[in-house]
């Protein structure tokens, strides 16, 4: 067979099958919903008739059924047109795995309860939106999901506990909301893997649950909320925590001096609290990138060695009587 003859072969039976790539059904949803969010020019080349739906820009075919698998819709154009709510119409791609509105000022309203029925997500979020209203219900219908993140917005009321019943969740943000109330004390009973739990900058007061000793987090940012009391039950040699915030809730109050800290730990940020006792000498047996314990109440000699006296004074300033390299000698 000549080459001349393999490329025609090429362009007559293998192009056409090219061009039909897109599910029809999908097709149709995706042009309603580019409709229901005002035609935003961010979605310009989502243009019929006979352009492939699988070419879109922020749209992801799967390699076998074609069918849409991911939708990510991000505003990048400083100017941008963009100015919506989640329409309904976003249940008629039911084949999602990954859904994501990302950076849209001006995408308000509460979160579309519609949502519920995309059953196959594993990816959801909806972070840096202007979205309002509290933390819905109905997410606990979404039994697949691993990865949360409604960060960055403005919802309100209390975290639900039915969070802790999601089977797979791996992370959760909820950082940078106006979220109030407590911890729940379910958190520390989910129901699959230990999640990373980003809770910053919110309203949240109370106690952080002791139950939370039954997990075994990776990440956990508490920081910049109104939290009290006890923090040691986050910590433990049987942990494998790399990275822990409390850092600006001013009324967390625990003894560190014979606190036992994982040995995977990476990076601590207890700044602006109520933290008392010393600093134990294991922190110098820790692979620390990043420490803060100023603006507390400890005292004693900073011990020596490790990576200790790698961080600047600023680390350490504005404890009660603590002293020693980085800061001014002990006397």
């Amino acid at each position: 067979m000549s080459t001349m003859f393999r490329m025609c072969f090429l362009l007559i039976f293998i192009s056409p099958a090219l061009a039909v790539l897109c599910n029809p059904t999908d097709k149709k949803a995706l042009l309603q919903l580019k409709q229901d969010l005002n035609n935003p020019y961010l979605l310009a080349s989502w243009d019929p008739p006979d352009s492939d739906c699988c070419y879109w820009d922020t749209v992801t075919c799967d390699r076998k059924t074609h069918r849409i698998i991911s939708l990510t819709i991000l505003d990048n154009f400083p100017f941008s047109n963009f100015s919506a709510q989640i329409p309904p119409s976003i249940a008629n791609l039911p084949y999602l795995q990954s859904l994501e509105f990302h950076k849209l000022p001006n995408l308000t309203g509460p979160l579309q309860p519609a949502i519920a029925k995309l059953t196959q997500l594993t990816f959801l979020r909806i972070s840096w939106t202007n979205i309002s209203g509290p933390v819905p219900s109905f997410l606990a219908q979404l039994k697949n999901l691993t990865y949360l993140d409604l960060s960055f917005n403005n919802l309100s009321g209390t975290i639900p506990s039915f969070l802790s019943q999601m089977p797979n969740l791996g992370t959760l943000h909820l950082d940078r909301n106006h979220l109030t109330g407590s911890i729940p004390e379910s958190f520390g009973f989910f129901k699959g893997s230990s999640p990373g739990f980003y809770l910053s900058h919110n309203n949240l007061s109370g106690h952080i649950p002791k139950s939370l000793n039954n997990l075994n987090l990776t990440f956990i940012d508490l920081s910049r909320n109104n939290l009290e009391g006890d923090a040691s039950m986050l910590f433990g040699s049987n942990k494998t925590v790399l990275t822990v915030d409390l850092s600006r809730n001013h009324r967390l109050a625990f003894n560190l001096s014979n606190m036992v800290f994982p040995s995977s730990l990476t990076s601590l940020d207890l700044n602006h609290n109520k933290v008392y006792g010393g600093l134990p000498q294991e922190l110098t047996e820790l692979s620390l990138e990043y420490l803060n314990v100023s603006y507390n109440s400890l005292c004693g000699k900073i011990p020596v060695g490790g990576k200790l006296q790698s961080f600047d004074i600023y680390s350490y300033l504005h404890n009660k009587c603590l002293c020693g390299s980085p800061l001014p000698p002990c006397t």
